[in-house]
């Protein structure tokens, strides 16, 4: 045994190599797809005859492919390795976002935007460990540069997809192609090769993982909570009646707050008074918001202020929720992680196709209400693990067993795409 280096371990956010760079520029693009697209999705439904939920489709075509690519990603990284699964997800990224930008359909956008969701969850599957095994400053500062990474891709997505949008509908898939070419050819150039793991993860092991009721129960109230959510992103943006810049402006100020709250807001919270109690707060109070966006969602005012209100929630539950099932989990985190995200992205890509036919059927009122029910549920579900939670608050499993480094997990910021659990084990491996 020897006493750690600190001096070694100490996070260098800004003296790194260039390959560190070349994949946390990727990341910050990637992390601006799900955002980008809102700002022009009333211009879509304008100049390309479309109704709101055929637009919707942007959301659904993405994030249904890629709750399914959680059952695969970690399957093919472990085969083909790390480096080459990230370059095989940028090379996906950069076809399909150019396709999309040269479509002159709305279905054709719509099936070329869910090959991008199929290279992102490889990408994002990888970027992290990738980030590791090149970042100076030991884990600590490779999650410090994750996290700029995400709050900053968050946070520009809509200002990006705003501002690119105002010269052409187009210019948003345009620019991720070009940026995310960059980045490619970057990373391809710096980034060292990688070893394939030893382990290979089985193709079913995400699916056979959710027999385990912690994980299974946590993976239902995050399906109910992104029903919430993907409404609110997905289709606030028609019934604020904003312009391309105004809907930019808007959805990055809740870009910010999800930022910030899932970096800083989130663990201090928690740090207070525990992950159960901390979500049963943010659950409900998001559930109020989205109630309150039932009550008039073509007034302006109401729905620019709830949707940036918004930020707050999502943030603490995107983070809280994916530590908790990390801990909670007696199977490995990354086929845990898989597992829960393929269940969630499901909630998350029928939300905003739903919500546009309720609207067609019923009234604007009621994709919001339903929401709002769905979050509550999400909350009431969530109770029925409540010891659960307690435990991995304590390190313990569902299974009644100490959590190996337990404290690394809590350490690890939500990805949206269950990225870092598996970044997370490779390093405690690669240091036994």
């Amino acid at each position: 045994m020897h006493s750690p280096d600190t001096t070694a371990e100490k996070p260098s956010l800004f003296d790194q190599p260039k390959a560190v760079y070349a994949v946390a520029f990727a990341c910050v693009i990637s992390f601006m797809g799900i955002g980008l697209v809102d700002p022009i999705l009333p211009a879509l439904k304008t100049q390309l005859d479309a109704t709101e939920s055929q637009v919707t489709l942007l959301f659904t075509s993405y994030l249904v492919v890629t709750a399914v690519a959680m059952l695969v990603t970690n399957w093919f990284s472990s085969r083909v390795g790390a480096k080459r699964t990230l370059l095989i997800g940028l090379v996906i990224i950069v076809i399909f976002s150019a396709l999309a930008g040269a479509s002159g359909s709305i279905s054709g956008i719509v099936a070329f935007r869910a090959g991008w969701g199929l290279g992102n969850a490889l990408f994002i599957a990888t970027s992290l460990a990738a980030i590791v095994q090149s970042a100076r400053g030991g884990f600590a500062g490779a999650i410090i540069l994750y996290e700029a990474a995400l709050g900053l891709g968050i946070a520009a997505g809509p200002l990006v997809g705003g501002t690119l949008g105002n010269i052409s509908w187009r210019g948003p898939f345009f620019g991720v192609s070009v940026l995310m070419a960059i980045a490619l050819v970057a990373t391809a150039l710096l980034l060292p090769s990688t070893p394939k793991p030893e382990h290979k993860t089985k193709l079913s092991a995400p699916l056979l993982a959710l027999r385990h009721r912690g994980l299974a129960t946590m993976s239902v109230a995050a399906l109910l909570y992104n029903w919430g959510f993907f409404t609110m992103l997905g289709y606030a943006p028609f019934p604020m009646a904003l312009s391309i810049t105004q809907l930019g402006w808007v959805f990055f100020g809740w870009g910010l707050l999800v930022a910030f709250f899932s970096v800083i807001g989130a663990p201090w919270l928690q740090a207070r008074l525990g992950t159960a109690v901390s979500l049963y707060i943010a659950f409900t109070l998001f559930a109020a918001d989205l109630a309150l966006m039932a009550t008039d969602p073509t007034k302006q005012s109401l729905m620019v202020g709830c949707v940036i209100a918004a930020g707050i929630f999502i943030g603490i539950n995107n983070t809280l929720m994916t530590q908790a099932v990390m801990l909670v989990s007696p199977v490995e985190r990354p086929v845990a992680s898989a597992a829960y995200g393929f269940v969630r992205f499901i909630g998350g890509g029928l939300a905003p196709f739903a919500a546009g036919k309720l609207v067609e059927h019923f009234s604007v009122h009621v994709p919001f209400a339903i929401a709002a029910v769905a979050v509550l549920l999400a909350a009431v579900v969530l109770s029925t693990a409540h010891r659960t939670l307690a435990d991995a608050d304590r390190g313990i499993d569902e299974d009644g067993h100490t959590v190996a480094d337990a404290d690394v997990v809590e350490g690890e910021v939500a990805d949206e795409f269950g990225g870092a659990p598996g970044a997370i084990d490779e390093l405690i491996q690669s240091k036994r």
